[in-house]
């Protein structure tokens, strides 16, 4: 998919999402988190999970702040971990983000 594909989708942003199969697991791998926020990024732009790119930042997918605080506290719920809503805007790519989430959550 193009990129200008990926951002025209944006229109779907706005409703709310809640991914199935919540785990409450702060011990989540890397691989799990990484499924789950490209997953959750393909439900939101209603494409294929293989379409979504975790090298690419968020607001090239046309992720807002809305969209971006919906994420992260989903995120949230999911892990069973306060997670920062601003976190999005540190960590800006999925790559980075589960790199920053998998070093806060080892023991």
């Amino acid at each position: 998919m193009q990129d200008s594909q990926i951002v025209s989708k944006t229109s779907v942003l706005g409703g709310s999402l809640r991914p199935g199969n919540a785990l409450k697991n702060s011990s989540a791998s890397a691989t799990e988190i990484q499924a789950w926020v490209v997953a959750y990024l393909a439900d939101l732009l209603e494409v294929e999970p293989d379409e979504v790119d975790p090298t690419i930042p968020f607001d090239r997918y046309g992720l807002d702040s809305s969209a971006a605080v919906g994420l992260t506290g989903d995120l949230e719920d999911w892990l069973g971990r306060e997670i920062d809503p601003t976190l999005l805007y540190d960590y800006p790519t999925v790559e980075g983000l589960v790199k920053h989430l998998n070093s806060t959550l080892e023991p």
